[in-house]
């Protein structure tokens, strides 16, 4: 190892799971193949015209599965995909009206789309701090939300960093073993400081004697300070699910999950996470509020310096409009746009590769980054990555030349994940998603400009979700929705495809 990669470690190693079946058609395909050859050799038995009026359908139908784009897509998902959109704008589901102008009952701002039949509820923990409960009813989901303040990595050894991400990798670890855990997301979220609580903390304490000259300095750094600095929040979601076996009145999730919040956040302080603590109710609510209206953010703020809280509710924290287009979803003050990642950086990495996407972007009114995770049981890891080994090692010894280069590769990447699995080592699926919100809709250009650059820094592959663009942007949003529980497809029978 050379001196600099040993006083700046790398990472990576992230891998595909490898899709069983023949080529691109998928496990789904591959048995289609296998049958429509079974059921043309029988009809050829018959006549040859039995046998064409066998193989033409199947053919038909498999060759759509075989056809993907860049980003592994069949042409089924694309139709489907445009398909639900096409039908959602027929109905005019792609806009949303809310409040007492509204034809819905009660006249509140309750979020729209995929928050609707969300409710929270609010329960207090070990050391009787509150924190807030989300509800999904129609998975039967309760959501957990956590704040932190990161050290961050300016002035840190290389040494200490290593050891946060060695820590942060073994809390993601422990989620595979905590019982009834859906999923978990890291939410970053960024945007221009108003100056809000500069003003707050600085001008109160001006003396009132204080000389001229002194009195003009301070207000001068109020005044100017925020148009050169932002503000950073950083939330983990944790979504957890009651078995349909299960069933539990709320009081008892809620005080199941009072139980182990303590431990939770102290796994976060070690991984480097600063001061963490569990979100109540009302921040919760102001979160969601500011991401759909963010010109309240500093109202938000201010209420929250002079009074200690808002007050808000979750029911108020909707958009009162939404229209929702095939690239972008235009909410109250603010026109958002949500892209995907398609591909993680290959190869190795530093543990600064990301450090670009999170900070605040110019010409925004906010950004958020939203890394989400699903931890997999220890079982399913074992078979997952024995499976990958098994395949890593039949293509380095069946090709030749490059292709057998390529492939040893692979298989030193599989084999070092399988003894890192063995070793203790958690397996987690992960995906990014990254949402700007602009002023206005002809921002959307130098956004994406923007966006452009910092994927690139980062060597991370994204596409926009077109189509998608209000559920993608409900994603990011630190409520706990996890894209995976909210297709009508499970999850398993999507990958065979």
């Amino acid at each position: 190892m050379s001196a600099e990669a040993a006083s700046h470690p790398t990472y990576g190693n992230w891998r595909r799971p490898r899709r069983p079946g023949l080529g691109p058609l998928g496990l789904v395909g591959t048995f289609g193949v296998f049958g429509g050859l079974v059921i043309t050799l029988l009809a050829s038995l018959i006549s040859l015209y039995a046998a064409l009026v066998v193989l033409v359908p199947a053919v038909v139908l498999l060759v759509p599965l075989a056809i993907r784009t860049q980003d592994g897509r069949n042409v089924y998902q694309l139709t489907t995909l445009r398909i639900g959109w096409w039908q959602r704008k027929s109905k005019g589901a792609h806009l949303y009206v809310s409040g007492p102008l509204s034809p819905r009952p009660g006249g509140r701002f309750r979020p729209p789309g995929l928050l609707n039949k969300v409710t929270a509820t609010e329960g207090r923990d070990a050391y009787d701090r509150p924190f807030g409960v989300l509800h999904h009813p129609a998975r039967n989901l309760y959501t957990i939300v956590l704040g932190c303040d990161p050290d961050g990595g300016s002035l840190v050894d290389p040494d200490q960093v290593d050891v946060w991400v060695a820590l942060w990798g073994e809390w993601l670890a422990r989620l595979a073993h905590e019982p009834g855990l859906r999923g978990a997301s890291v939410v970053v979220e960024t945007a221009p400081d108003p100056g809000t609580r500069l003003a707050h903390e600085v001008l109160p304490r001006i003396h009132a004697d204080a000389p001229e000259a002194a009195r003009a300095v301070m207000e001068e750094v109020v005044e100017r300070y925020p148009t050169a600095s932002s503000e950073m929040h950083t939330y983990i979601t944790l979504t957890y699910g009651v078995p349909a076996a299960q069933r539990r009145q709320r009081d008892d999730v809620v005080t199941d999950l009072a139980i182990r919040i303590p431990g939770l956040l102290s796994g976060l302080v070690a991984a480097g996470g600063g001061a963490a603590y569990a979100l109540s109710a009302e921040r919760i609510a102001e979160v969601v509020r500011v991401a759909y209206d963010p010109a309240v953010a500093a109202d938000v703020l201010d209420a929250r310096a002079q009074h200690g809280g808002t007050g808000l509710e979750w029911e108020d924290a909707g958009p009162a409009a939404a229209v929702e287009t095939v690239g972008s979803y235009q909410h109250d003050s603010g026109v958002s746009r949500t892209w995907l990642m398609t591909l993680a950086p290959r190869g190795t990495v530093r543990s600064s590769v990301l450090r670009g996407m999170l900070e605040a972007a110019p010409g925004t009114r906010r950004k958020r980054v939203a890394l989400v995770y699903r931890p997999i049981d220890p079982a399913t890891s074992a078979r997952i990555v024995e499976a990958d080994r098994r395949s890593a090692q039949f293509m380095a010894t069946s090709g030749r030349g490059m292709v057998q280069a390529r492939a040893a590769s692979e298989m030193r990447a599989a084999e070092q994940t399988a003894a890192e699995e063995a070793s203790g080592a958690g397996l987690v699926e992960f995906s990014l998603m990254l949402t700007v919100t602009v002023d206005d809709i002809a921002e959307l250009a130098d956004a994406n400009v923007s966006v452009r650059n910092l994927t690139a820094a980062s060597r991370v592959l994204m596409r926009p979700a077109d189509r998608m663009q209000a559920a993608a942007f409900t994603c990011t949003l630190p409520a706990g929705i996890l894209p995976w529980e909210q297709t009508l497809i499970p999850h398993e029978l999507q990958e065979a495809l």
